[in-house]
């Protein structure tokens, strides 16, 4: 299939500008080979929708390497990561992760040649994430996001080999040797908080909340879930999501689904087998009707107001609606979904027991380490290692509480 070729930055000589044709039409960028001409050249290559394979040659063919801003070589990385990291037609969280890292950079250091970028400049990016307040572990993870883009950067001969091997002699922050703060560890949730929760949940969101506590899923596994990705032909289902976090490693994800989670399930296998099991425009239908049975009438309800109703419900998803629902949960939605339970838990805590202590906020997240610090404490490392879908055993202390208990237990007894 052909490729069109990337706009090519030039001279008009009767002005002395440099120009870029795009869709037939000039585009005047200013002062021919300026420092803001180029800039504005790399603005138009990013705002324009073209396939991203070899666009590290195109960018300039005329320039060389070592004349290049540091903004294009990031255009040019950006539109290399749309597509690497993208997944089925949306953009991964690994390359709005690659944005976030390399915005500071492009603000800071876009008009400096990509060649001149060293370690004292990295780490001057640093200390802005720091500034930022930013904790210790995002800002390494950011470092170690602009450090892969450089070396994409001289794989495509954009930059000499030695700019990587630079910017590489810039350790991570270490924990106490720096003004960098440190994020909070995420806890398990407490199991009865989770009960408290469960009936201000919609039905959608209090089975993803169960489910999570039984398998130990991750959200975006649990709210991909679909009749066709479950295998039901034994006691036990098999759920083998086509997605997961590991999936680019080669790693296989098998979730076996019990008696207790076919229970929680079985409300929501009844549909078109590629249809996602829970879904928020079913939530919204569901939360309506509960708020029309709710009304004290005294008075039936007559099927003429039946349909009236269902037009005036119509009616606002077509034109009030700002965001109509989708028909999955996305993470962010899921997350915030559980937050409206919390509060509204907490509300009716208020009125009818004044004196108890209002629930914590908890996440998705949670439950899924406290789904490995029970199987660990109950079953071994192994089978949380399992269950969690990890590699290595190591990993598993991430995730799950050590038993402290058992400690005490040994103390008293030996200590």
């Amino acid at each position: 299939m052909h490729r069109k070729s990337v706009p090519k930055y030039s001279l008009h000589k009767a002005t002395g500008q440099a120009r870029v044709l795009v869709n037939g039409k000039h585009v005047y960028l200013g002062k021919f080979d300026s420092v803001e001409s180029r800039q504005k050249y790399s603005r138009v290559l990013a705002e324009m929708q073209l396939p991203t394979a070899g666009l590290a040659q195109d960018i300039s063919p005329d320039l060389p390497s070592t004349l290049l801003l540091l903004s294009e070589v990031l255009v040019a990385y950006l539109r290399y990561a749309k597509t690497y990291y993208g997944s089925s037609g949306t953009l991964a969280k690994e390359y709005r992760g690659m944005v976030d890292a390399i915005g500071p950079l492009n603000d800071m250091y876009g008009s400096t040649l990509a060649k001149d970028f060293g370690p004292l400049k990295l780490k001057t990016i640093r200390q802005h994430l720091i500034d930022r307040d930013l904790c210790r572990t995002e800002i390494n993870k950011r470092v170690r996001r602009i450090n892969r883009v450089f070396k994409w950067a001289v794989s495509e001969e954009l930059v000499p080999p030695s700019v990587y091997e630079g910017l590489r002699t810039v350790t991570g922050l270490r924990f106490g040797k720096t003004t960098a703060r440190e994020s909070a560890p995420v806890k398990p949730v407490d199991p009865t908080v989770v009960a408290q929760t469960l009936p201000c949940l919609q039905p959608q969101v209090s089975a993803m909340v169960q489910v999570q506590l039984l398998t130990g899923m991750r959200p975006s596994e649990v709210i991909d879930m679909r009749p066709e990705l479950i295998d039901r032909s034994s006691d036990v289902w098999i759920y083998e999501p086509d997605k997961h976090k590991n999936k680019w490693r080669g790693h296989n994800r098998c979730v076996p689904l019990g008696p207790k989670a076919q229970k929680v399930l079985q409300p929501f296998m009844q549909r078109e087998a590629s249809k996602h099991l829970f879904s928020p425009q079913e939530a919204e239908e569901f939360r309506n009707n509960k708020r029309a049975e709710n009304r004290n009438r005294t008075t039936p309800v007559f099927p003429c107001e039946l349909r009236a109703r269902e037009k005036r419900r119509e009616a606002s998803r077509k034109h009030k609606s700002k965001r109509p629902k989708g028909d999955r949960y996305t993470p962010d939605s899921y997350r915030r979904a559980i937050d409206y339970g919390i509060k509204k838990a907490n509300r009716i805590l208020s009125r009818t027991k004044p004196s108890c202590p209002s629930l914590p906020n908890w996440s998705p997240y949670q439950l899924r380490h406290t789904y490995a610090t029970e199987m660990r404490k109950n079953h071994g490392v192994e089978a949380a290692q399992i269950g969690l879908g990890h590699a290595r055993t190591n990993i598993v202390d991430v995730y799950a509480e050590k038993n402290l208990q058992l400690l005490i237990e040994l103390a008293a007894q030996d200590g």
